[in-house]
């Protein structure tokens, strides 16, 4: 058994069964070794400092989203009226993105907007579980932009954005949705119709951050500037990959 191996077993004893061996134990190990991810078995997941629960198994929070997520909320910080700031976290899974925008600025309003029911149940439970009210958010099951009438100062978005047949790790081609990941043939097809669509959700000087694939790069520069609605900058992670680009509405 490998060092990382043991590390997550131990992991796993002392944040399910407080440091003790128990049967149950021994049946997370064998979906450990299946390649069920670590997150899934424990049942939660870090991002920003807030508990995210995966009780449904929406996609996992990644570092990378955390890294540009924190440059969104400095940004939505720099809005120093008193006026309520209105977000939209779309295709939100767990809706980590939007619970770290309802923790981080006090007079954010968040709508979630997921295609999923399970995942919309999902982000009640992580809304609950970080103690935010429920008059500061709305969820909206819907696949994109279908049931959202508003406009926004800032859009999050964290898109399915996978190529069908890219080959993936089995933790994440066998246990994380799907729906979440691919986008099919180029992985383009869901940030096409988002793009296009963005601008009609904006007020005015409204901003978008979109992750996307390092690959995809180009592709999105050809998109935002077809739309010659928004201006736009793409930023790389903190593994120096091209990962988010942030658009904002022209007057």
């Amino acid at each position: 058994m490998s060092v990382k191996f043991q590390k997550e077993i131990d992991w796993i004893r002392k944040e399910k069964y407080q440091g003790k061996d128990c049967k149950q134990l021994q049946e997370d190990i064998k979906r450990l070794k299946k390649g069920e991810p670590l997150d899934y078995i424990i049942g939660f997941s870090w991002f920003m400092d807030l508990k995210i629960d995966l009780k449904y198994k929406p996609l996992i929070p990644r570092a990378e989203t955390e890294y540009w997520t924190e440059k969104a909320i400095n940004e939505i910080k720099k809005d120093k009226t008193c006026r309520k700031v209105k977000v939209l976290d779309i295709f939100s899974g767990s809706g980590c993105i939007g619970i770290a925008v309802l923790k981080n600025v006090e007079n954010s309003y968040v709508i979630f907007s997921e295609k999923n029911k399970n995942f919309a149940k999902q982000i009640k439970i992580n809304c609950k579980l970080n103690n935010i009210p429920a008059y500061r958010y709305q969820i909206i099951n819907c696949s994109l932009f279908a049931k959202v009438k508003q406009t926004f100062d800032f859009i999050l978005a964290n898109p399915p954005y996978i190529p069908d047949k890219r080959k993936l790790p089995k933790s994440v081609q066998d246990y994380e949705p799907a729906m979440a990941l691919r986008a099919g043939k180029g992985g383009l097809d869901l940030i096409k119709r988002f793009i296009k669509q963005a601008p009609d959700h904006l007020g005015p000087k409204g901003t978008v951050f979109m992750e996307f694939d390092s690959a995809q790069k180009k592709a999105i520069e050809q998109l935002v500037s077809k739309t010659h609605k928004m201006g736009y900058n793409i930023y790389r992670d903190q593994y120096n990959k091209w990962r988010w680009v942030q658009m904002t509405k022209k007057n």
